[in-house]
């Protein structure tokens, strides 16, 4: 039952390698815990759910973690309710405890710059320049840039079209200076319309791991001594545009999020950066040390 499940959000909903085996762990922890009860799948209620979750947080489990397994939860009984195998979902009315939010980190804009601007005479110089100028450009995913073909660059009008989750497709502009850095590494390279724009050995797209290396190793270079990744570089293209922008509905279309909580976070990252620039230029934002009521 679990394994027609997977299949389903393979084959329908399209999901990744990486979201699947998120799910068959959630759902075969839940599948152990019930054959320890003797009990199916099917036949669960919302109190042995309860039980579950309690079980897996005495086990050590974060609340981000339950949060996860019920989720993962929640979507394997709607699809059973929908297929008529049960009656109601024992899931919905279910929550997990709450869990923190961590604020991404970001690259300030200078720190954004700095590591961008690669010296495009070293090996692979070119390459690099472009890929970094067009992660923080236009905020593309590791895997959408790790699979994006000339052919999806137009650039005449400054678009390029990528592939998201869920395989939709989105229509992301891209900026001058990549650009002018795609275009210099397309003529090194020789780059045809079907060919990768970041191919990796024989001619394939390049893998992610080699991406994340080759960005970590390039921060080292550049004197950027954060914890440089690409989805750093997403987060930080995030952050300034809506800092500059206040257009939270934009933002969230830029990125290819579904849902506009996910976006939420970025608007907690700007008003953090207000509240340094109000501290460091109000002359009455701090009280002065030794300073009383009066």
């Amino acid at each position: 039952m679990v394994a027609e499940f997977l299949a389903h959000l393979a084959v329908e909903r399209r999901m990744s390698a990486h979201t699947l085996d998120a799910y068959r762990r959630d759902l075969a922890a839940l599948a152990a815990w019930a054959l320890a009860q003797a009990r199916a799948l099917p036949g669960l209620q919302g109190d042995d759910l309860r039980a579950f979750v309690a079980a897996e947080h005495r086990r050590g489990l974060s609340p981000k973690s339950l949060q996860r397994r019920l989720s993962a939860c929640r979507s394997f009984y709607r699809w059973l309710l929908k297929l008529g195998r049960i009656a109601a979902s024992p899931a919905d009315a279910i929550r997990a405890p709450k869990a923190a939010r961590r604020l991404p980190q970001v690259l300030d804009v200078d720190e954004a710059v700095q590591l961008v601007e690669v010296s495009t005479d070293a090996p692979l110089g070119l390459r690099d320049r472009a890929l970094l100028e067009l992660l923080y450009s236009s905020g593309l995913r590791l895997s959408e840039t790790c699979a994006l073909k000339w052919g999806d660059l137009d650039f005449g009008q400054g678009l390029v079209t990528v592939l998201g989750k869920g395989g939709k497709q989105r229509v992301v502009p891209v900026g001058s200076h990549a650009r002018n850095a795609l275009q210099a590494w397309r003529a090194e390279s020789g780059g045809q319309q079907a060919g990768f724009v970041f191919p990796g050995r024989g001619g394939g797209q390049i893998s992610a791991r080699a991406v994340q290396l080759r960005v970590k190793r390039l921060a080292m270079q550049r004197g950027v001594f954060k914890r440089v990744h690409p989805h750093l570089l997403r987060h930080s293209f995030a952050s300034h545009m809506l800092e500059s922008s206040g257009d939270l509905r934009g933002v969230q279309e830029l990125l290819g999020h579904a849902d506009i909580a996910t976006t939420q976070i970025y608007t907690h990252l700007d008003f953090q950066h207000l509240a340094r620039v109000y501290d460091a230029a109000h002359p009455r934002a701090k009280r002065k040390p030794g300073n009383g009521d009066g």
